[in-house]
């Protein structure tokens, strides 16, 4: 199940990921490749809740998030293990194929 977070959530969630890593999934409401790859993205996070967490945060209310995390286009995805940032994928370009790559290598 994914988190929705709110500039007042995500720095908790990085820290979180001390414990378990997580990736974030930035999306708008008029991406349509944000919308495309959201049920493929969801079904990933069930695949893998036992090991990853999935958090989302929708650029309609989450600028400041995104700007605090220089996310520049949608949909973006970066991906945290203890504490840090390992990982990022951008732009209309991403196939559910990479994100799932890169949260295999959250698991490892």
């Amino acid at each position: 199940m994914a988190v929705e977070l709110t500039k007042e959530t995500y720095e908790a969630a990085i820290e979180a990921s001390k414990n378990k890593p997580m990736f974030m999934d930035f999306w708008g409401p008029k991406c349509t490749h944000c919308l495309a790859l959201m049920p493929s993205v969801e079904a990933l996070a069930e695949k893998y809740a036992d090991k990853v967490d999935l958090c989302k945060v929708n650029i309609a209310g989450g600028r400041r998030v995104a700007m605090a995390l220089k996310v520049m286009s949608l949909p973006s995805f970066l991906f945290f293990k203890n504490g840090a940032e390992v990982a990022r994928l951008s732009g209309d370009t991403v196939t559910i194929e990479q994100i799932e790559e890169n949260v295999k290598k959250l698991c490892e």
